[in-house]
């Protein structure tokens, strides 16, 4: 039998925690054995789980021999890793376990250096610090889950359960992970990425700054047919110089903050409407729907109809 070894870290979140011990408790074999055992490890006596405490009935012991480690998020992603656990999750990784996390739990994977080089995703809000704290790991914002082969990261909550289901269909095929994603109420796959959840709004500029005027007047005018030349004209600048600038205030390049924009009235439209895809595409400033719905599923990783089922 397949054995799971869930490490509760201090502040661990508890629908991370409670996710891989009830789909993997729940998995069960064609002839009815179950898929999994499950040791739930810590490493103090008590592990303070936010609106309760924990009492674990393994220490960091549970993780030698488990075939699976898993770590749950925390409520703290930056909060040190001691060296013990540090010690435990690298001799994990030396004896071929495999290793996954769930949300922030990839911060404590990171901090091992486990993940160094490797493509790596966490819940889209902590996806910006990851990649801060983290240069040698290539942060994937706009994925459910990540698998390296030995190492796996997921997105935030909901998104452990796809990692879960993925891994159990590894291990004993479509089958049987089918019936484990039956008995979670969850699709086996689901249509899109972590992109479709991802709030585009951009940072506010802040007031006085050069590109104040210039960003207002591009919300304004989403829908014009709009050109770089267009838009350094109206801030009265050369082409050379507003790229310069939007790069040192926004981060990115002007007609990417316009797509972006456009995008994101585009998916609130889709949400608060009954506009058809059509007239919202237009109304965002595509020139064509075709345009529009490729620029949209690029960007949030579904189409426009499928959002609109999601979120309207």
């Amino acid at each position: 039998m397949h054995t799971v070894a869930v490490l509760a870290l201090d502040q661990v979140i508890p629908f991370d925690l409670s996710t891989p011990i009830e789909v993997f408790t729940r998995t069960r074999l064609p002839d009815g054995r179950p898929g999994y055992q499950i040791r739930v490890c810590a490493e103090e006596r008590e592990t303070d789980a936010g609106s309760f405490t924990l009492r674990a009935p393994w220490g960091l012991e549970g993780l030698t021999g488990a075939d699976t480690v898993i770590v749950p998020g925390t409520a703290d992603p930056a909060a040190p890793l001691s060296p013990a656990v540090h010690d435990a999750l690298r001799a994990a990784a030396r004896d071929g376990t495999r290793i996954a996390s769930i949300c922030s739990g990839t911060f404590p994977l990171a901090a091992t250096g486990l993940l160094d080089g490797l493509r790596a995703t966490t819940h889209w809000l902590a996806a910006g610090l990851l990649a801060a704290t983290y240069p040698d790991v290539e942060v994937d914002p706009g994925v459910l889950y990540v698998d390296n082969g030995r190492i796996l990261t997921s997105a935030g909550a909901a998104a452990g359960l796809d990692l879960c289901l993925h891994m159990i269909r590894k291990d004993y095929g479509s089958a049987v992970a089918a019936d484990a994603a039956r008995l979670s109420v969850m699709p086996l796959e689901r249509e899109g990425g972590q992109a479709q959840f991802i709030v585009h709004d951009h940072a506010p500029t802040p007031q006085g700054s050069t590109l104040e005027p210039p960003l207002t007047w591009l919300r304004e005018n989403l829908a014009a047919d709009l050109t770089l030349t267009d838009i350094a004209a109206h801030a009265g600048v050369s082409t050379r110089t507003l790229i310069r600038r939007f790069r040192e205030q926004t981060g990115t390049t002007p007609l990417q903050w316009l797509h972006r924009a456009r995008i994101r009235q585009a998916q609130h439209l889709l949400e608060s409407t009954g506009h058809t895809v059509e007239r919202i595409g237009s109304q965002v400033g595509f020139g064509s729907p075709t345009a529009f719905r490729d620029r949209f599923k690029r960007t949030t990783g579904v189409s426009p109809h499928s959002y609109r089922r999601a979120f309207s």
